[in-house]
């Protein structure tokens, strides 16, 4: 594992602890809410903080932000956490690009959000204007709205475009990563900037043949864990964020206890000989869908 990727053992939990090139700290493990309904992130994020789960991982365009929010603070309210232990990520959508428009949209974030700060805000699409969204959410940082600040989906290249103009490098990219895509031509191009990587759809968006790989199998059956913990556990050896989604209560439990697994170095080596193939390719320019009505102020 790279150094800067080594982990320390929470007091709280077991979950693992990532340090970011800006010095703050990042749960390795945490809890997406993608595609959940406001209803649904009501249910289950509390079932969530409860298993111990503190990285909660939301979005704009996710329109939930306001029932995450809402289960934060009835969560901090009763006891379960402090907010200091809650570690917040959301997201703009190219819409809110624009220089002006970001920065009247990191205030409605945290509005709906009912937050004097978050932890990370990505630019969740590479797409639009994002060098002049980079320089609202920097300012954002300087007013002590933002803890860090990232990218999500974004290339080596128009990673590159932000860092000409950063005066806060990206603390973090989130990217599809999975066995079947480690995604490391990107980390060696981007080696020098200290990025740390955030994964989408973990698991490799759910098929079952990616699980069925010798590799997984092996080192499934010699550290008696399922599948699908070997995966989560090969993500945080090679220094992985990630968030693996489920709104059942034993899986969320079963999804932290991969953080104890341990592969060996031979193991992580041979899911890392798996072929590789993305199931997703980001299109350079922006699909159709990216530019849609998004009026976020209709949560409930």
């Amino acid at each position: 594992m790279n150094d800067q990727h080594k982990t320390t053992r929470s007091a709280m939990t077991t979950i693992p602890v990532f340090t970011m090139n800006n010095g703050c700290t990042i749960p390795a493990l945490g809890h997406g809410v993608f595609q959940m309904t406001s209803q649904q992130v009501r249910t289950h994020l509390r079932q969530a903080l409860e298993a111990g789960y503190r990285h909660i991982d939301t979005a704009n365009a996710y329109f939930n932000e306001v029932a995450v929010g809402e289960v934060v603070h009835e969560a901090i309210a009763d006891g379960l956490v402090r907010r200091e232990e809650v570690f917040i990520t959301s997201k703009l959508f190219p819409q809110s690009y624009p220089y002006e428009q970001a920065v009247k949209d990191i205030d409605a974030t945290l509005e709906r959000l009912g937050l004097d700060y978050l932890d990370l805000l990505l630019l969740h699409q590479p797409y639009g204007e994002y060098v002049s969204a980079w320089k609202a959410i920097e300012e954002a940082v300087q007013a002590g709205k933002l803890r860090s600040i990232g990218l999500s989906n974004f290339s080596a290249s128009k990673t590159r475009e932000i860092l000409d103009v950063a005066t806060i490098p990206p603390a973090v990219n989130q990217v599809e990563i999975n066995p079947r895509w480690n995604q490391h031509a990107l980390k060696k191009e981007l080696a020098d900037t200290g990025i740390l990587y955030e994964r989408w759809y973990p698991l490799g968006h759910g098929d079952p043949s990616l699980l069925a790989e010798p590799a997984i199998v092996a080192a499934a059956a010699r550290t008696g864990a399922t599948q699908a913990q070997v995966v989560l556990a090969w993500h945080l050896a090679e220094g992985n964020v990630i968030f693996p989604k489920t709104l059942n209560p034993a899986h969320m439990a079963d999804n932290l206890a991969a953080a104890s697994i341990e592969l060996s170095h031979d193991e992580v080596d041979a899911i890392n000989a798996i072929p590789q193939q993305a199931y997703y390719t980001v299109p350079d320019q922006a699909p159709e869908w990216v530019w849609g009505p998004n009026d976020y102020s209709q949560q409930v």
